[in-house]
């Protein structure tokens, strides 16, 4: 994987609001697919991590609305890493149309076990993290 990892998709009309501008809640949904998209672009997937009690959830997201998406209009959600540690992944996401950013996003991942607890992540995927900082 490189530095950054893309996902592209289309906005449709489910995805706005009376407007046709996007509602803001569908933006977490965009962001959840790419950072999905991400791990398996890794060679991972939440069914076999959650088969070895590994389970990866949003801690917190804080986010900026810079400029709406429109109905129709072709994304790019962008996702890259800029911490982590064993439990604890830290990205910055944004969706962008062209080359500029409309929405970004900070983004905390925890690393859990099923009863809720911190849990240190397999090796081999905490190094296949790491080499997308």
């Amino acid at each position: 994987m490189d530095k950054a990892f893309t996902y592209k998709t289309k906005i449709y009309y489910e995805d706005t609001d009376a407007g046709g501008i996007v509602y803001y809640a569908n933006y977490l949904k965009y962001f959840e697919r790419a950072r999905t998209e991400m791990i398996y672009s890794l060679g991972y997937d939440h069914k076999k991590l959650n088969q070895n009690d590994v389970y990866i959830v949003v801690r917190s997201c804080h986010t900026d609305y810079e400029k709406p998406v429109k109905f129709e209009e072709e994304v790019s959600v962008v996702t890259k890493l800029s911490k982590i540690s064993p439990v604890r992944i830290n990205l910055i996401q944004s969706v962008n149309v062209n080359s500029e950013v409309r929405v970004i996003a900070n983004v905390e991942l925890a690393v859990i076990d099923q009863s809720g607890k911190p849990k240190k992540m397999p090796e081999d995927l905490y190094k296949s993290f790491k080499s997308c900082i």
